[in-house]
């Protein structure tokens, strides 16, 4: 009997080149080549991180590159939304408070253990020195719904909700003053979105809610910080295109009546000249098919991903 087929990600084994980039007076990206982002804002008083690295071990180095450039207290850390990849760095920072919106805190109630386990399961060089997360979830320290202000100083931080796509809690970090948005996977750019927890039906229009901010600047979830209005563009109608032409695929073969498998190899036959070369293709879509046919058959809400739920997908679709 052949060994199981291991998650397309156990070989993405290559250390990533990290850049950190100045978008303006304000706001700076970490990014690594398709590997998840961080976005960190600079107030006159203090510092927001937007997004936090899978392991302090790995969050050390966004502060490193912090204290390059500033020695302002770092006071807030946002989290875009619950998985674990985003937010178990957070305790490196050692910040006044953790923001998320009341959604995502009870997606981390509902569903941040197993969420965990599986993410850690799947991805193990985005979990390096996953020894240093403390035991536990990474609890919010202050929740909100629809949308809080900050002021770092006085420059205005808005916390938003524009609706649900990537997961039912996303929140974006916006800076009317310079026009930068941090989008969290919302958007990604040359990198496969992640949908095993979305919402197909709901993500476009939070696209173009997002696209009504008129960003100058926007760092996206994985890939390269997006400056200039056209590149803002471009990441929004790239993401737009592959979220509705997966959905689209996908409902077409639940309404033929065809069974999962068959939808997820039409699917991937169908997306993969135009995507395949996308970060993470071959790792996101077993689960991005998954979910968008439970979407369009009977799951209206995600289900929830366990390490032992994810071996037996990707051993149906993959093995």
């Amino acid at each position: 009997m052949s060994a199981p087929k291991v998650f397309a990600s156990h070989a993405d084994l290559e250390e990533k080149k990290v850049s950190f980039t100045q978008l303006s007076e304000h706001a700076w990206a970490y990014t690594a080549e398709g590997d998840p982002n961080t976005g960190i804002v600079i107030g006159d008083d203090c510092v927001l991180v937007a997004d936090t690295q899978a392991t302090p071990g790995m969050a050390a180095d966004v502060i490193r590159r912090i204290r390059e450039v500033t020695d302002k207290p770092i006071k807030y850390v946002v989290l875009t939304h619950y998985h674990a990849v985003r937010v178990l760095g957070a305790s490196a920072y050692a910040p006044q408070q953790i923001i998320a919106s009341q959604d995502t805190y009870d997606l981390i109630v509902e569903r941040g253990e197993q969420d965990k386990a599986s993410e850690i399961g799947r991805f193990p060089r985005l979990f390096r020195d996953v020894e240093s997360v403390p035991a536990g979830m990474t609890w919010p320290t202050l929740t909100f719904s629809g949308k809080m202000t900050l002021w770092l100083g006085k420059l205005e931080v808005q916390l938003l909700q524009l609706g649900r796509g990537h997961t039912k809690g996303d929140t974006v970090v916006w800076l009317p003053q310079d026009r930068v948005l941090l989008s969290g996977d919302l958007v990604e750019f040359d990198a496969t979105p992640y949908a095993g927890d979305a919402y197909f039906s709901d993500w476009p229009q939070t696209l173009d809610n997002i696209a009504r901010l008129n960003a100058a600047a926007l760092v996206p979830g994985r890939g390269p910080a997006l400056v200039g209005e056209a590149r803002v563009a471009e990441g929004l109608a790239s993401t737009r295109a592959f979220v509705s032409e997966l959905y689209a695929s996908v409902k077409a073969g639940a309404a033929a009546g065809k069974d999962l498998n068959a939808v997820y190899r039409e699917t991937c036959a169908a997306l993969k000249p135009k995507y395949g070369q996308w970060v993470i293709f071959d790792h996101c879509m077993p689960f991005d098919v998954t979910r968008a046919y439970d979407e369009a058959t009977q799951f209206a809400d995600p289900r929830i991903w366990t390490a032992e739920r994810d071996t037996a997908m990707w051993q149906t679709l993959e093995g």
